[in-house]
């Protein structure tokens, strides 16, 4: 049979305790889950015994992927999935592994006790669904797939602990002993209608100047360090109220915050953390943003200028994507005499993608960065280590430039090998 290997990202969550699983025996138990996603599933090679194959992850020390059949393993038609034991010697294995459908619930469950994989062995779960029962209820908006993987751990197998320092550094928020710079932060809107209890409206943090050196340069530039007679250098910030600053920290020093804190502070977030250039906590907010808003008629032209002057593409792609999906009633319910004119490049690139389907491009090996979508891009912008904050247009250069000085790498180094010769 002809196995055709793509390589796409998977994302992995531990979980201490026991998951619902037909096999948890007990609370003291420990799993590991594992998400892989399948992008573009539809487009994926679907004549009988064509796979894809997953990156290979860790679990119980061994080596593992997860090979799918997007149109059967031996029957037409089908969907087929078997999951690959990529270690050298045997292991003895217990999971548990569903197809997620996109109202979040399982379609179908596959539970595996105490199987015994040879090297580089496989374990079948053939052709378990139909390939359209897969295509109707399975695939997210973005056409991915998802299947989780539930792993009982092995408690024999090798245990090697976290890195601490992403850790100790987030210990070290708001730590005034260890601290040598200030903040004192309060909201100018709040300290005018405060009058005489002005003062009690600021908020004291202390903070590290080296952290913000690495992580928020910005923030770091604020202060004199330089000044040998200054203990503990304090600034004040007047533009960001106090509990929105602390999450801008929090995250500076590695901290998490919370889902429900984010979509709640979403737009507070992304002025402030597009303000002080903490870029990522930036994207972050953007995502929780879009999604806990509705895009509607009453809302879609505010949120369009908005992602513009804080340059949220992500934002702006989904409000142009609604316009679209809506043109007749936007056309008749909406004034567009406040819209920059230069917004029509985004509305072109909308229309455009949706015109020319990108498999196309990608089955001729030519992926064209102008019709990719705003996560695709950042994604790949990440991946190369560039700047993932910019509109459209300038990701789009960078990438473009970034794939022009590596296709004048290569020739240089073809005529190094040439003249060698």
């Amino acid at each position: 049979m002809t196995s055709l290997h793509h390589r796409y990202r998977y994302v992995t969550t531990v979980d201490v305790g026991s998951p619902s699983s037909s096999y948890a025996s007990g609370e003291s138990e420990r799993w590991q889950s594992f998400k892989i996603l399948f992008h573009r599933f539809a487009d994926l090679p679907s004549a009988v015994g064509q796979s894809t194959l997953s990156p290979e992850f860790t679990c119980n020390g061994h080596r593992w992927c997860l090979r799918i059949y997007p149109g059967g393993f031996r029957r037409a038609g089908r969907v087929s999935l078997h999951l690959v034991h990529c270690s050298k010697g045997n292991v003895t294995a217990s999971y548990e592994m569903s197809v997620i459908k996109k109202s979040q619930g399982l379609l179908c469950t596959q539970v595996v006790n105490d199987h015994n994989f040879v090297s580089h062995g496989e374990r079948c779960w053939t052709d378990f669904s139909y390939r359209s029962n897969i295509l109707d209820n399975c695939l997210d908006d973005n056409g991915t797939l998802a299947v989780l993987l539930l792993f009982k751990s092995d408690s024999a197998s090798p245990f090697v602990p976290n890195n601490p320092m992403s850790g100790m550094i987030t210990d070290m928020f708001l730590d005034e002993e260890t601290a040598d710079v200030c903040f004192t932060v309060s909201n100018e809107d709040v300290l005018e209608d405060a009058g005489d209890e002005a003062a009690s409206s600021s908020v004291t943090f202390h903070a590290h100047s080296q952290i913000l050196k690495a992580c928020a340069p910005i923030l770091a530039s604020l202060f004199d360090t330089d000044d040998e007679k200054i203990t503990t250098a304090t600034v004040s910030i007047t533009d960001v109220e106090p509990a929105i600053f602390r999450h801008l920290l929090h995250y500076v020093y590695g901290g998490i915050e919370p889902d429900g804190e984010m979509k709640t502070h979403a737009k507070d977030i992304i002025n402030a953390a597009d303000k002080y250039s903490i870029v990522n906590l930036k994207l972050a907010a953007e995502v929780a943003y879009v999604e806990s808003t509705e895009i509607t008629m009453e809302n879609a032209i505010a949120n369009l200028l908005y992602a513009d002057s804080r340059n949220c593409a992500f934002l702006k792609e989904v409000v142009v994507d609604y316009l679209i999906e809506n043109s007749e009633e936007a056309t008749e319910k909406l004034s567009f005499a406040d819209v920059p004119g230069y917004l029509m490049k985004d509305l072109l690139f909308v229309i455009n993608r949706r015109k020319k389907h990108k498999v196309e491009e990608r089955n001729r090996g030519e992926i064209k960065f102008t019709l990719m979508g705003v996560g695709e891009l950042r994604r790949k912008l990440d991946e190369k280590g560039l700047a993932v904050d910019g509109s459209r247009e300038v990701m789009v250069r960078a990438l473009e430039e970034n794939a022009s000085k590596s296709a004048d790498a290569g020739k240089d180094d073809d005529s190094d090998d040439s003249s060698d010769e």
